[in-house]
């Protein structure tokens, strides 16, 4: 017999809130690598600059409402739009299934939705904004700090080594090539990871995320029908974010 698991007020809240959470993150990922405002300019078409409407606004019913288009001007809108709302939901969902407390549901949920929107603006822009590194670090640091295993003491040790040994491959790349290997935003984006996962994770989160990596690599080289080079450009923060979140989500 299938047991259903007590949700708390905070499960429910966690999952009632998520579709507004993930329409946020849509828009930090829109906004944030570019530079803009994302707290006072009001939300409108990148196509005709219409401001919407709340009934616009509504995550995931109101594209399909609209069936993807501008209420104003017909544009497509971004299929990435419902895809990050979803995306949020299905955390939400995730976290209260796993988490054990409340304060490690609210800390869980806002990991891996910092974890998605890095992810998603690294694959875009390749680029991590500090304001993110620097919350996912935060977040990190309280889910150390809610974890009997685990303590902040701890959790800083393991940010400075894992930051510190993405500082050490990113001069020493630079050093035998003459040319980046890996962005100060991948140092920045460790930090918050060791603190989050732990020192004991982090190799295996280092592990699949290359991995990830190179299946990467290899698909895009055989679309393309070109040989493997090793100056092609990748997304490494995205691969980390994605490791780092399933090293967490399957640690319980």
């Amino acid at each position: 017999m299938i047991t259903l698991p007590v949700l708390s007020a905070t499960d429910i809240l966690l999952v009632l809130l998520s579709p507004a959470i993930g329409s946020f993150l849509a828009l930090l990922c829109d906004r944030l690598p570019r530079g803009e405002d994302v707290i006072h300019t009001r939300s409108h078409c990148c196509s005709c600059q219409t401001p919407l409407r709340v009934l616009d606004m509504v995550p995931l019913l109101s594209y399909l409402a609209l069936r993807g288009r501008c209420r104003h001007c017909n544009a497509a809108i971004p299929t990435l739009l419902p895809m990050i709302e979803a995306a949020a939901v299905f955390i939400a969902l995730a976290v209260v299934m796993l988490a054990q407390s409340d304060p490690q549901a609210l800390l869980g949920a806002a990991y891996l939705w910092c974890l998605l929107a890095l992810g998603v603006i690294d694959a875009r822009y390749f680029r991590l904004p500090d304001a993110l590194t620097a919350a996912l670090f935060l977040i990190g640091a309280g889910l150390a700090a809610v974890d009997p295993s685990r303590t902040l003491a701890t959790a800083l040790v393991a940010a400075l080594a894992a930051s510190g040994a993405f500082l050490a491959l990113r001069f020493g790349y630079q050093m035998l090539r003459g040319r980046e290997g890996l962005g100060l935003g991948d140092v920045k984006l460790m930090a918050g990871l060791g603190a989050a996962l732990g020192l004991e994770s982090l190799p295996l989160m280092v592990l699949i995320a290359a991995l990830f990596a190179l299946l990467w690599a290899v698909l895009a080289a055989w679309r393309s029908g070109v040989s493997l080079q090793g100056k092609t450009a990748l997304p490494f923060g995205s691969f980390l974010c994605l490791a780092g979140g399933l090293v967490w989500v399957f640690s319980f």
